[in-house]
């Protein structure tokens, strides 16, 4: 687990590493250049020519000592000052005295972009204007440049905090980011401008965000990382879950399917489907270890009971047979299917999973959302919810383009109104519960934005919640290991290649 800080975070962190534990801000910004040197040697050899650009802040300081290092070990690189030289910071005052004292090549502006290896050292974490005049002259011509581009911390002209580009942004190939990953990283679009992120540490002391109980975590180390329920030797079916996967309309049969199979490829012991009888005879053909319940799906669904008291004792019977309940991929949002969330939110106390339309119901009928409200929910079980940004849009009756300018900020204040583990799916999907800290993932790829595989999401979550997992553990993990599979898939293929079932079936090669 790494923690993820916004630009205050990091320069809170940079101060205690000065202030608290005697680490002089020079050495800092000496190992900082250090790393980076070893990741241009460790890339691109001995054979190269390197320009640094330079800024007047801190950022500038480490790239003008990175252009003194790289000299030493015979590398033919020079520095390019960008900006105003009456603001240079006291740190990069001194690393370029330094570099004039031994004669590193200085120029004022941009002289060319001729080199095989480009430095961009122009902004750091403390951006917050929009990159104007001789800046964004000096990033347009890093970006129409044919030289490999390393980022120092982040690239020029995105922002820290949210990932938003300040008028214009470098675009790297790697960005050497130090002690921590900054959220604009890992937010798009300033994450399309990363490129390959390496963290570099610089002699920070873990101390400093060791108990950290807020912010933002992610995960990068899979063998470290991924955590998944323990299996028993001794175990049968009923030991490890019994999922009731409520799912799949008349017209949306293969929702339930990919969200039974994927329960069943997380661990699951036992799945029962309550669907439209129109998907009996296909289910039971295309997964016949699951039990399928069915009911009535009329066409308009605007006559007769909106759920019958056959369909309802067998909807209870599941509920009462399950160890977990997941409902709305393909139920569409019908009178029946609002009656059926509603029995489930009215008598059921065990772990559930809402996804897909389930979530557009609610979104219409807020009596029914606001029993999931803290103080107004009947049951004290875990509860996720799994809406894509639109799907989260409806819940909050906000557009999306207001949500998407502070995602975590909407994803935190939702939590903090209603009692359950928030699973917003995005180009990063974040992860939030009241209490905890937020989970942004940093696993997955575009090639997953196809349909079913937010049904894939649903089945692997409720998997393993059956086996015991907290709700926040299985959003999380289930989150995490939903974005491997795709990545995996994507790798043996393409991202324009994969469907739905291609993530289940790379579960198989994370899931060992």
């Amino acid at each position: 687990m790494e923690y993820v800080l916004t630009s205050a975070e990091m320069k809170a962190s940079d101060k205690a590493a000065i202030e608290i534990y005697g680490i002089d801000s020079l050495v800092l910004m000496e190992r900082a250049a250090l790393q980076t040197v070893k990741v241009i040697l460790d890339r691109f050899g001995l054979d190269i020519y390197v320009g640094v650009m330079a800024g007047n802040g801190n950022n500038g300081g480490d790239g003008i000592a990175i252009a003194r290092i790289l000299r030493e070990e015979g590398i033919r690189a020079e520095i390019n000052m960008i900006g105003d030289l009456s603001k240079l910071s006291d740190e990069t005052t001194v690393q370029i005295e330094t570099a004039k004292k031994l004669h590193i090549p200085i120029y004022y502006g941009v002289e060319h972009t001729l080199y095989d290896v480009i430095v961009d050292a122009m902004f750091g974490i403390g951006l917050t204007r929009e990159v104007e005049g001789a800046y964004r002259k000096a990033v347009e011509a890093i970006n129409a440049s044919k030289a490999k581009v390393v980022a120092v911390d982040i690239p020029s002209g995105v922002n820290a905090d949210d990932g938003s580009i300040m008028g214009c942004a470098v675009k790297a190939d790697i960005t050497v980011t130090y002690a921590y990953r900054k959220l604009g990283l890992m937010l798009y679009p300033g994450a399309s401008c990363a490129g390959e992120i390496i963290c570099a540490p610089i002699g920070i002391p873990k101390e400093v965000t060791q108990n950290k109980r807020t912010g933002v975590v992610t995960f990068t180390d899979v063998k470290n990382d991924l955590h998944l329920p323990e299996r028993n030797p001794s175990g049968n079916k009923g030991t490890f879950g019994k999922v009731l996967l409520i799912a799949g309309s008349r017209t949306m049969g293969g929702a339930c399917f990919l969200s039974a199979l994927s329960a069943y490829r997380a661990g699951a012991g036992m799945v029962r489907i309550f669907t439209a009888v129109d998907n009996r005879e296909s289910l039971l053909k295309k997964i016949p270890e699951a039990i399928v319940d069915t009911y009535q799906d009329q066409v308009g669904d605007t006559e007769g009971l909106a759920i019958s008291l056959e369909e309802s004792n067998t909807l209870l019977s599941g509920v009462e047979w399950a160890d977990v309940v997941a409902i709305g991929p393909g139920i569409s949002v019908s009178k029946k299917a609002k009656a059926i969330l509603s029995v489930i939110l009215a008598v059921c106390d065990k772990p559930m999973v809402l996804d897909a339309d389930a979530l557009n119901i609610l979104s219409q009928d807020e009596k029914l959302l606001r029993n999931l409200e803290y103080g107004h929910k009947k049951y004290d079980n875990d509860v996720i919810l799994t809406p894509h940004i639109g799907e989260f849009a409806r819940l909050l009756k906000c557009p999306t383009t207001m949500i998407k300018k502070d995602l975590l900020c909407c994803c935190k204040t939702f939590t903090k109104k209603y009692d359950v583990s928030l699973v917003c799916k995005d180009a990063r999907t974040i992860v939030a519960k009241r209490g905890k800290l937020t989970y942004l993932n940093s696993s997955g790829n575009d090639g997953m934005a196809t349909a079913g595989s937010g049904d894939v999401l649903t089945g692997i979550t409720a998997g393993y919640l059956a086996q015991g997992c907290s709700g926040f553990e299985a959003a999380v993990m289930g989150t995490y290991t939903h974005g491997l599979a795709g990545d995996l898939a994507r790798k043996k293929t393409s991202a324009y290649y994969i469907m739905a079932q291609d993530i289940i079936k790379s579960l198989k090669d994370i899931l060992v």
